[in-house]
């Protein structure tokens, strides 16, 4: 079954856990126009040479930067049918200790880098006259957080909001917005953080994972899979949803 065979996607923060998953969902399902752009030159170039795809060196908190990685994907693959923002900074901070440079990095990356380039992808879409589908990459944190996540909840929270408005204005151009709530998720990131943050070693991810309801972490193959319906045309006319890809239900209470 090829449904991307005429897609042509660009990922931000694509070289990488989630968003590497995607893009290796997408090459699986036809996906042949597909650039990835994050900030690791090295690592970008390697991935994209295993899946023939092109990359895109890009800050995502620089909204300029952004701007111009989509302009210059559009080069590349002649326009931009497909685009999901997976890439985000995941820096700790509460309400008593988060500083103003912190808050305003988090929100650089995680909501402004974001914002404007949905903002370029529909323009270009709308000049072009073709439909393009947005996939958000978010967090359960939207609902709340935990205490040390105030400034990254606040930032998801915000793009939350920003796919949802977005898709309610784009949808008369054929232009579908949707996002993913994702929960606890096993990606090297995850590990490097639980390891820098937390004290983590050897180990905590078995631990963490016999804790859970299903005996693991939500896997990224997993989202991929639901992220990849969401670019593609067989999810019809969608738009304007926040999924929770979770084992725990946000609102539910110990009974």
């Amino acid at each position: 079954m090829t449904p991307h065979a005429a897609t042509h996607a660009l990922i931000l923060g694509g070289t990488q856990g989630l968003g590497l998953a995607i893009a290796e969902a997408l090459a699986v399902e036809g996906c042949t126009r597909l650039v990835l752009a994050a900030r690791d030159p090295v690592k970008g170039q390697a991935v994209a040479e295993r899946l023939g795809a092109a990359f895109l060196p890009v800050d995502l908190g620089d909204a300029g930067d952004v701007v111009a990685c989509v302009d210059r994907a559009a080069a590349i693959m002649g326009r931009i049918d497909a685009l999901c923002i997976a890439g985000a900074l995941t820096d700790r901070g509460s309400i008593l200790d988060t500083t103003p440079e912190i808050f305003d990095r988090m929100f650089a990356a995680n909501t402004k880098g974001p914002f404007f380039a949905i903002q370029r992808a529909a323009q270009l879409a709308r000049a072009g006259g073709h439909p393009v589908s947005i996939v958000t990459i978010l967090s359960m944190v939207t609902h709340c957080g935990q205490s040390y996540l105030a400034p990254y909840s606040a930032s998801k929270a915000a793009l939350a909001n920003i796919t949802k408005n977005a898709a309610n204005a784009l949808r008369h151009d054929r232009i579908r917005v949707n996002g993913i709530n994702c929960g606890w998720m096993d990606t090297p990131g995850e590990d490097a953080v639980q390891r820098r943050y937390h004290g983590a070693t050897d180990g905590w991810l078995e631990a963490a994972e016999a804790r859970q309801p299903f005996g693991m972490l939500v896997k990224p193959a997993h989202v991929a899979g639901l992220a990849a319906y969401l670019l593609g045309p067989m999810s019809g006319v969608m738009t304007g949803s926040i999924i929770d890809f979770d084992q725990n239900v946000s609102g539910a209470y110990p009974e």
